[in-house]
């Protein structure tokens, strides 16, 4: 009966712990979901990047005739003597960055995928090191450290969901950013300077994430069974789950109420053109 709850055990770890292609991938997958999406038959997120594009340009030239009306016009909103070059400045970098967001983000991504295979390589964490050199054994080494092994696991395929969740995150801030432009509109940049944040925040946590894990494959790998290595192992893994909820003591997402307010008063401001027009 042991040996068969051993086998189990053991058919268990093989299967998620020898393919080394999730671990090699993962932040590729972070930071391009859409197109590991897009290989279960799910296309299109071109045509959706252009709908919100579309989308955040208006708003955008909304805000900015608003804005204008406002100060220079009712003389309801800032200062009317203020130098229009200034309105002006703020339109032009709003609609710089929805239009010129992809090629902004494929510098960024390149830098975080070049930053993580740096680290890696400087600590020796690479692919051939991160596999499990001990997973042909599995079936000899008892119990107690097949046991620790299925924890190992569990905070692994846990952690690999956590990826997932991480690359529909970012891919859901790719998408909203022609939105979020908007706040460059405002003087204290609005809702742009809290998704910025977040954007920051992310690309972080699929760094360390990745490194953790790399870190604590390699510890489980070369655990000898007379040492403590897999308890640093397992809490290297745990680490990579927590690391999120680490990262916001360091970088704090403010909260962006005013950028939102303008959100919707532009909106707003849609809706009663629209309805001016087909009146």
């Amino acid at each position: 009966m042991t040996a068969l709850f051993i086998g189990l055990l053991a058919a268990f770890i093989i299967g998620f712990l020898a393919n080394s292609y999730w671990i090699e991938n993962i932040v590729h997958l972070a930071l391009y979901a859409e197109k590991y999406i897009a290989d279960f038959g799910i296309g299109g997120f071109n045509f959706l990047f252009d709908i919100f594009l579309g989308y955040g340009i208006s708003l955008i030239v909304l805000k900015f005739l608003k804005k204008g009306f406002d100060i220079y016009i009712l003389w309801v909103d800032g200062d009317a003597d203020a130098d229009p070059i200034i309105l002006l400045t703020n339109f032009f970098r709003a609609m710089t960055l929805a239009i010129g967001f992809p090629v902004i983000y494929e510098v960024v991504a390149k830098i975080v995928e070049n930053a993580t295979t740096e680290v890696l390589n400087a600590i020796g964490l690479n692919i051939e090191n991160s596999s499990l050199g001990m997973l042909n054994d599995l079936m000899t080494i008892g119990i107690a450290p097949i046991i620790l092994y299925s924890i190992f696991t569990v905070v692994f395929i846990y952690l690999n969901i956590q990826f997932v969740v991480r690359g529909l995150e970012i891919l859901v801030l790719r998408t909203g950013i022609p939105l979020a432009a908007t706040g460059l509109m405002d003087a204290d940049k609005g809702v742009f300077k809290t998704y910025i944040q977040k954007f920051i925040q992310e690309f972080f946590t699929v760094l360390i994430q990745v490194v953790l894990a790399k870190l604590g494959l390699a510890l489980m790998r070369n655990w000898n069974m007379q040492d403590y290595t897999a308890y640093f192992g397992i809490a290297a893994m745990i680490l990579a789950v927590k690391t999120p909820r680490f990262l916001q003591e360091f970088i704090i997402v403010s909260s962006g109420g005013g950028g939102m307010n303008g959100i919707y008063s532009t909106a707003r401001m849609a809706q009663i053109t629209r309805s001016l027009f087909r009146g």
